[in-house]
């Protein structure tokens, strides 16, 4: 038996200008969208700091997570796409504040831009329910 793909929703939903859906729920799993450091608001939280940066996309990330009925430790998936390597440190440390072993598997990117010329980073994960 298939489970029918359901959309997970947000009141206020930051994204939803952009027309992009938080995340959908298949069977078990959940798959979110790339989230950034955007506030509920729909304003930039940290413009130049990524450490502000990277603690509100993680925000972000439970906020959807929980949404779909799941929380950071049912992550199995991470991939993070940042403007500048140089910050990848931030990203080993974040690992360890933010998630527990055994560690998601990932994939870590530098990209030219983000959607947002101000946004340093944008992870999207897949998690179980």
């Amino acid at each position: 038996m298939t489970s029918k793909p359901t959309p997970i929703t947000l009141a206020n939903d930051p994204l939803a200008p952009y027309l992009i859906a938080p995340g959908w729920r298949v069977g078990d799993l959940l798959f979110l969208s790339g989230q950034a450091s955007i506030g509920r608001d729909g304003s930039i939280v940290g413009v130049g700091d990524f450490d502000a940066q990277l603690a509100q996309t993680f925000a972000n990330i439970e906020t959807v997570l929980a949404a779909g009925g799941s929380d950071l430790s049912k992550v199995v998936k991470v991939t993070i796409y940042l403007t500048d390597m140089a910050n990848f440190p931030a990203i080993l440390e974040a690992r360890k504040r933010w998630f527990t072993p055994p560690y998601p598997a990932d994939t870590t990117v530098e990209v030219k831009g983000l959607a947002l010329p101000e946004l340093m980073v944008e992870i999207d994960v897949i998690a179980s329910v």
